[in-house]
């Protein structure tokens, strides 16, 4: 995680709304609050994260930050020598196999098991919250919200997951991959219509395509270390 990112503390978008800000931190401040006495609670967090919440909060400072972001950006892109994709067709054309394993890792593995991470790791979290009372419009909104979050970082993976060829040689971890994108995509939907009719058929079967994504996600992990480079 980038400490000193607060929408990487938060784990939101940059394009993320006030509400879906709001909705994160309430999220991580349950989880990392010493108060709660919970496994969590982790002092250090709490801090990040309200530091990240005191900056994303106020429109003034969010903007301040934005054009710091877009500058910092626009200075990376100079300084970039050549885009991912061009650097593993480089070292496609020069054979050289251990350079493309490494630029998929890079761009491609790592990016996209984070996102996953982010998306899979606070579902049940989220059906707790929501199980108080499933007709509460406010419970409902936030649960939107994190819907709406979720479709961002499986957006990211997906852009990351296609940002280079797979090399031969881990076939099979980027087929566990790109199926487990699928099920995570369809968990997304099958939440969503729950939200809109409240449909438990609806509930249940996004719980079981995001258990599934999360077994192919360590199905995808276990075939990465189990190759012998």
């Amino acid at each position: 995680m980038n400490e000193s990112n607060p929408y990487h503390i938060l784990e939101v978008s940059p394009t993320a709304t006030q509400a879906e800000i709001k909705q994160a931190y309430r999220r991580l401040a349950k989880r990392f609050h010493p108060d709660t006495q919970s496994a969590t609670a982790d002092r250090d967090r709490i801090v990040q994260v309200n530091a990240a919440y005191e900056v994303l909060s106020d429109p003034q400072r969010r903007r301040t930050y934005d054009q710091k972001l877009r500058r910092v950006d626009r200075q990376v892109k100079k300084t970039t020598v050549a885009s991912p994709r061009s650097r593993y067709q480089r070292a496609a054309a020069g054979h050289d196999t251990d350079e493309q394993l490494k630029l998929w890792l890079s761009y491609v593995y790592t990016p996209v098991n984070r996102s996953l991470n982010s998306i899979l790791s606070s579902l049940d979290e989220q059906i707790d919250e929501l199980a108080a009372d499933p007709f509460d419009d406010e419970l409902i909104e936030d649960f939107q919200s994190y819907l709406e979050q979720c479709r961002q970082f499986l957006a990211d993976a997906q852009a990351a997951f296609s940002s280079v060829p797979n090399p031969g040689s881990i076939a099979s971890v980027a087929a566990h991959l790109y199926y487990c994108l699928n099920h995570v995509s369809d968990g997304i939907e099958e939440l969503n219509w729950f939200t809109l009719n409240y449909d438990e058929h609806y509930l249940h079967t996004g719980k079981e395509l995001f258990r599934m994504a999360a077994r192919l996600r360590r199905e995808a992990q276990l075939a990465l270390r189990n190759l012998a480079f």
